[in-house]
């Protein structure tokens, strides 16, 4: 079986869901169990407030049956981003963060800086970090020398829907670093984003913001499952590679020649 390792699980989906922002709890509900994700992303900062569930939604996110991902979401210093990590370990019981470091406002783009010294911080206290970062090669390889594991790179700035900014950026990330876990987060709109993530190789796409705000959140979920499955499979099979010209797929040889 294709199983996503994320440290020391085993994953059968390589769909990560987030639960922010949808329309109700019972949306989010039947979403995450469309999608089949084993993984599921929780903002501790803002999570309770939105949903103004309290204990109600930590109740049902549990009832999932899958994996918890707390992330440090929202934060924008590395104080504030340790200190979210430490109450996640208590209500969750896991040593397992999602690292967020936000540097710039109107991108959301992670502070690199900031995110390498709260990552080293973290894993000094025997953390499991994954980071959202840049596509940045220097970054990465100082996150992975920090003692990450997997690396969480953007497609585009949070909730905005464009995909893949930087195709170039992303399949040289992957190549430098073929046996390190990569999944792309934030940014993707459509399926066939997470499809196109899949094909490059990437291991597992993180999706929010694209199946809450849809018009029909449980549909999209589903839809999201097929893309990232079909997207691993060619990615496995093996994609042709891009040409310049064409190349006939009809031969050539054999045809009749009339003068």
């Amino acid at each position: 079986m294709d199983l996503l390792r994320l440290y020391d699980s085993e994953l059968t989906s390589r769909l990560l869901l987030g639960t922010a922002r949808y329309p109700s709890p019972a949306i989010l509900e039947q979403s995450v169990r469309a999608s089949g994700a084993g993984i599921v992303t929780v903002a501790l900062r803002r999570e309770g407030a939105h949903l103004r569930t309290g204990q109600g939604f930590w109740s049902l996110v549990r009832s999932l049956g899958v994996q918890v991902l707390p992330n440090t979401a929202g934060c924008h210093s590395v104080k504030e981003a340790i200190t979210t990590a430490h109450m996640a370990r208590e209500l969750f019981d896991t040593r397992r963060i999602k690292l967020e470091v936000i540097g710039e406002v109107d991108t959301l783009q992670p502070d690199v800086f900031g995110l390498l010294e709260a990552a080293r911080l973290l894993i000094q206290e025997d953390f499991e970090v994954l980071p959202y970062c840049t596509e940045d090669l220097v970054v990465a390889e100082r996150l992975l020398s920090a003692g990450c594991r997997v690396l969480m790179p953007w497609g585009a700035p949070i909730g905005s829907g464009r995909g893949l900014n930087n195709v170039f950026g992303l399949r040289s990330l992957r190549a430098h670093f073929p046996g390190v876990p990569l999944i792309v987060d934030a940014g993707i709109g459509t399926p066939s984003h997470a499809a196109a993530a899949l094909e490059l190789g990437f291991d597992a796409v993180l999706i929010n913001t694209a199946v809450a705000q849809a018009r029909d959140p449980v549909a999209m979920a589903r839809a999201f499952a097929l893309a990232v499955e079909a997207g691993r499979a060619a990615y496995l099979a093996g994609t042709i590679p891009v040409r310049d010209m064409a190349s006939p797929s009809t031969p050539v040889i054999g045809q009749a020649f009339v003068p």
